[in-house]
């Protein structure tokens, strides 16, 4: 269909036969009819279907009153940008590119939605970089597990690591992840990096700082090679757990010999800043 179309709106009082209404909306090109009450509510695309729904609506029921309206035109390719909000996350905005010209540059992270995950509109997004801005130190190196699209990887750069690896198995992800570093400035000390968390984090290893947003039964397998990748003074910042959850990954942290040191909780959500004990 093109995006000129017409788009009408046709809203019947069915009167006697409700269902051969409903039938005759559907059979003259109604893609779905909503109940209103007594009356049904369907949008016809052009004029001529428009016409065509409304004689056969009257045709299945003498008595059915029908009332047709333009449907004012929406460009939805722009429309869906509304729902996408900036971030002011502590000293960090995260935002997307038709937003981000209002915030200060250099604590701004820019990040195009695209199919990886991480606009900042997920409470374990929000969780990390809350927590991040506690731990990263000018000139820490980083890894970040289960990048995405590096939103949190970029954040760290901008709160002054000097060198950020960002680990994603999803090859989907690495092109938007990418793109993203190269928005914000940030490529001259942030490698996006395919592959799987686990066998990737000893080869960029010793790090300061490990972030990790990613689901617990991942979290608690990456553990000892978190543990054996971090300096001595190093934190590890752990997302994308249900607070349902806190209980037995407190358990999982001590037995792994995992002391909690902060935490930040949002709606369902739990993230935490640990060290090694």
């Amino acid at each position: 269909m093109s995006e000129r179309t017409r788009w009408i709106s046709v809203r019947v009082h069915p009167g006697a036969n409700p269902d051969a209404v409903l039938a005759a909306l559907f059979r003259t090109g109604a893609q779905g009819v909503q109940n209103l009450g007594d009356d049904l509510l369907t949008h016809m695309a052009g004029d001529d279907a428009a016409e065509a729904a409304v004689c056969a609506v009257l045709a299945a029921s003498a008595d059915a009153r029908v009332t047709t309206e333009p449907i004012a035109p929406v460009d939805w390719t722009e429309q869906w940008k509304s729902g996408i909000r900036a971030q002011q996350l502590g000293e960090i905005v995260v935002a997307p590119p038709w937003l981000a010209e209002r915030f200060e540059a250099v604590r701004t992270v820019v990040i195009d939605p695209g199919m990886a995950f991480g606009t900042g509109e997920h409470a374990t997004t929000r969780g990390v970089i809350r927590l991040l801005q506690s731990v990263i130190r000018t000139g820490d190196r980083v890894a970040d597990l289960g990048a995405g699209s590096a939103v949190l990887a970029i954040a760290a750069a901008k709160l002054g690591a000097s060198r950020v690896a960002a680990i994603e198995v999803d090859s989907d992800a690495i092109a938007n992840a990418e793109a993203n570093v190269w928005r914000n400035g940030v490529a001259d000390r942030l490698v996006v990096i395919e592959g799987d968390a686990g066998a990737l984090l000893p080869l960029v290893a010793p790090v300061r700082v490990i972030t990790a947003n990613i689901i617990s039964s991942v979290l608690v397998g990456l553990l000892p090679a978190m543990a054996a990748a971090l300096e001595d003074d190093g934190r590890a910042i752990l997302s994308g757990l249900l607070l349902a959850e806190r209980a037995s990954m407190l358990r999982e942290l001590d037995t792994h010999g995992w002391e909690v040191e902060r935490e930040d909780s949002e709606d369902a959500w739990w993230s935490t800043t640990v060290a090694r004990r």
